[in-house]
């Protein structure tokens, strides 16, 4: 690994499990390098936050290790599957294996939300209408959104509600995986505890993996288990958000020791 690992062990002690390898990765766009070198791994059932400032490639890093980025250089594995150069038929089963929410939800607009959650199910199984709109109204009430919101369009929904909807989505085929690009963006103080809260309770009821690309240190200290800052075009450093203090960054203690990540740290510790 590039970056300084913080935590070897889990908090049981126990041998962890990778469901996500990332090594060597290289992004560029014409002349720009966005990552150089870059390794990281996500431990099975971990939440994960991914930070960095702004143009460190945190939304790059996700899309690529789903696909939608071919990367110039490197290797990602998911679930023990080359999600880069496998055989197109097990790249296209490991996909059934995790979600992806967007930010802002980057929901069907001319779909209805309940259309929106089906179409996971529509184009990988083979299941009836009637079950599908039975799974995805069992997803929408596992997010927290009334049924009345099903036949509604996107443009209809606030926007904390759409959230809500694009998640709804990304777990429409039951995944493994979960991954959330700046999940409380824009929400307001009260919005956003409570998205953090729903994910929290979903990756332990439902046994989650959780990749988080987040600014939020609200949402770093109330549901992450380990944090990674991008910096300098790799993984600078990984590890629990308490020993983040330590790191001797100029950009990792700004954002971890200023008045803001104090208060983040006390508001998590009430909860």
């Amino acid at each position: 690994m590039d970056g300084t690992v913080l935590e070897q062990t889990s908090k049981a002690g126990a041998q962890r499990e990778a469901v996500i390898r990332v090594r060597n990765l290289t992004n560029r766009f014409g002349p720009q390098v966005v990552h150089d070198d870059l390794n990281l791994d996500v431990w099975r059932g971990e939440v994960l936050g991914i930070v960095g400032g702004s143009g460190t490639g945190k939304s790059v890093l996700l899309r690529t290790i789903v696909g939608l980025n071919k990367p110039a250089a490197g290797s990602i594995e998911v679930l023990g599957v080359d999600v880069l150069n496998g055989p197109e038929q097990e790249r296209r089963r490991i996909e059934k294996r995790w979600g992806v929410a967007f930010q802002d939800g980057a929901l069907f607009s001319s779909l209805s939300v309940l259309q929106n959650v089906m179409a996971p199910l529509r184009e990988h199984t083979g299941i009836s209408e009637n079950l599908m709109k039975a799974l995805g109204s069992l997803k929408i009430s596992l997010v927290g959104l009334p049924q009345l919101s099903c036949g509604k369009l996107p443009s209809e929904l606030s926007g904390g509600m759409r959230k809500r909807a694009a998640l709804a989505r990304a777990l429409a085929l039951d995944p493994e995986i979960v991954f959330l690009d700046e999940p409380t963006a824009g929400l307001d103080p009260i919005g956003a505890a409570a998205y953090d809260e729903l994910i929290g309770e979903l990756q332990h009821a439902l046994g989650l993996t959780v990749f988080m690309v987040t600014h939020d240190l609200d949402s770093l200290y109330a549901i992450c288990d380990r944090v990674a800052v991008l910096a300098e075009k790799r993984v600078l450093v990984e590890g629990p958000i308490e020993e983040m203090t330590k790191v001797d960054h100029p950009w990792v203690q700004e954002y971890f020791t200023g008045p803001r990540a104090r208060a983040a740290q006390e508001k998590g510790q009430d909860r």
